[in-house]
């Protein structure tokens, strides 16, 4: 499903896959890094039985994965337009852990101008918009990340998983 600050569209296309396959054909065209940082062509990067996962580990295998696409093309990724995908792959597993019972599952790939990352978490619940204010008029704590999400992805999806939970992948460019 795609997904914005506001609503939510039941649009499904071929790339809501939860079997980890690549319905593009682009796997030959991206890069993306396993846990340890190590860039390894197709291979996704996961925390599934390697214990934990944390918002650092999401982050490292951001930086990885874009500094070993520069190598591969000569030009670095913008460093400011890079803190974007870092952003939003922080509110991701973030919200994973305080919403979604935990990261089960993360995968990060460069293709082209932009990053994808995937966050799977235990929870079936769908993301929302909390309002600012409580009942008193009071500003409340948090509750600002999946809007953050939004805004700075180009495309947000949250496709659920056959074994329970939801996987969610947002693509953010990053040049």
């Amino acid at each position: 499903m795609r997904a914005n600050a506001n609503n939510w569209s039941d649009r499904r296309n071929s790339t809501d896959r939860t079997d980890g396959s690549d319905p593009t054909g682009r796997a030959g065209r991206t890069d993306r890094t396993s846990r340890t940082g190590r860039t390894d062509g197709p291979a996704p990067a996961h925390c599934h039985g390697h214990g934990p996962c944390r918002p650092s580990d999401v982050r490292s295998a951001i930086r990885s994965a874009a500094a070993g696409r520069g190598r591969t093309t000569g030009s670095p990724y913008d460093e400011e337009a890079l803190s974007d995908a870092l952003l939003v792959a922080s509110e991701l597993t973030t919200n994973a852990i305080l919403h979604g019972g935990g990261i089960t599952d993360f995968d990060v790939d460069v293709d082209g101008p932009a990053v994808r990352v995937s966050v799977s978490d235990r929870s079936d619940r769908l993301p929302v918009v909390s309002d600012p204010l409580d009942d008193q008029g009071r500003r409340r704590t948090g509750g600002r990340g999946w809007p953050i999400v939004c805004r700075l992805a180009c495309d947000v999806r949250v496709s659920g998983l056959p074994s329970g939970g939801k996987r969610i992948t947002a693509v953010v460019p990053v040049s």
